[in-house]
């Protein structure tokens, strides 16, 4: 693997990461200010750390 590629393949694992703790951060957040299961910002949340989850799971498949 050349060093573009390395940069590359890290680079998207680093940014997976950052938005799956995002996602993480935004559901914490709502439901700190008494958002319920339901809310915008709990959806919002769940499906950027599904993002970022599928994003670090492609990622490992594809350095296989």
């Amino acid at each position: 693997m050349s060093s573009r590629e390395r940069i590359g393949s890290s680079g998207t694992r680093v940014l997976s990461s950052v938005i799956l703790i995002l996602g993480l951060v935004i559901i914490v957040r709502t439901v700190a200010a008494g958002g319920g299961p339901l809310s915008v910002g709990v959806l919002i949340g769940v499906i950027f750390v599904a993002i970022g989850v599928a994003r670090l799971y492609l990622a490992a498949r594809t350095a296989r």
